[in-house]
């Protein structure tokens, strides 16, 4: 890989590990739809005028409803979906649990009519990651309704992320990706708008917050669309795929280190064995993912 996509890769690996960490902190200051809406409204702002000046938009025209279902399941779903989540289970927890879209991206994918082999391999990965979802449930993280509640939330937000490579593969795979993403950005934004001016902060909010929906918006969704598209471009999709295994344990040491949660033995053999069978359940085919 050449050294300009290989530090393209390392950026990515971080940036798409950092926003559960900053969806914490912005939860501080606003509501989950706000959350959701500014991250989305500010990638926008900054895609929207490149797809612009590229001439890229009148894939609006042809798709209008391929491009408003990706929009509703890759951005409304899974954005909404993990800063409600988050307001009861740790940052760090949650990223794990993203590390399920690879698999799920598997079981969804006969249901898009995209038909892929089940080997022995991917039988296999399918089946350890379940056991790895169990353990990270099951052993020292979930003990309360709520933290039910936040982990359902996530595997809302996980079903989202995995039919949203989907619908591009069955229904915009010869559509401009940047063009696609610049367009659906909009359309989400749209979606939650009225969300967020229901639930408006009642108080000025902190440096800290804005800063972190600034960060998610201009860094975690617009710049890391285009470092992605970059990298599938210069080292090939297969390769840009790994980030998908990366970014859960970047958004695990963040946590722990940064916010001081825990990360106990169920959370490790989870991480270690979701990250293992999504790698095998994975091989030859499947669609590729991202999760940030």
């Amino acid at each position: 890989m050449p050294l300009q996509a290989t530090l393209t890769f390392c950026a990515l690996c971080l940036i798409w590990g950092i926003p559960y960490f900053l969806i914490k902190v912005a939860l501080v200051d606003f509501s989950p739809a706000m959350v959701a809406w500014g991250r989305i409204t500010l990638g926008a702002l900054v895609l929207f005028p490149l797809a612009w000046h590229r001439g890229g938009l009148g894939v609006w025209r042809r798709h209008k409803t391929a491009l408003t279902a990706f929009a509703v399941a890759e951005l409304v779903i899974p954005f909404s979906m993990i800063a409600v989540g988050e307001r009861w289970i740790s940052s760090s927890f949650a990223g794990i649990l993203v590390a399920t879209v690879p698999m799920t991206v598997v079981l969804l994918a006969p249901t898009f009519g995209i038909k892929e082999m089940m080997t022995a391999r991917r039988i296999l990965g399918l089946f350890i990651g379940f056991v790895g979802v169990v353990a990270l449930l099951g052993i020292d993280r979930i003990s309360s309704p709520l933290q039910w509640a936040g982990a359902a939330c996530i595997a809302i937000a996980v079903v989202g992320y995995a039919a949203g490579p989907l619908v591009v593969q069955r229904y915009l795979a010869d559509v401009d990706e940047s063009a696609a993403v610049a367009v659906s950005l909009v359309i989400a934004s749209i979606i939650l708008l009225p969300f967020a001016l229901l639930t408006l902060p009642a108080t000025t909010p902190t440096m800290h917050g804005v800063a972190s929906l600034a960060a998610l918006g201009i860094i975690c969704t617009a710049a890391a669309m285009l470092l992605y598209f970059y990298l599938i471009n210069a080292a090939g999709a297969a390769r840009a795929s790994v980030i998908a295994y990366v970014n859960p344990a970047v958004a695990a040491i963040l946590g722990v280190l940064v916010l001081n949660e825990h990360l106990g033995i169920g959370s490790i053999a989870g991480l270690i064995l979701i990250l293992a069978g999504s790698w095998l359940a994975t091989q030859r085919g499947t669609a590729q993912v991202s999760s940030g």
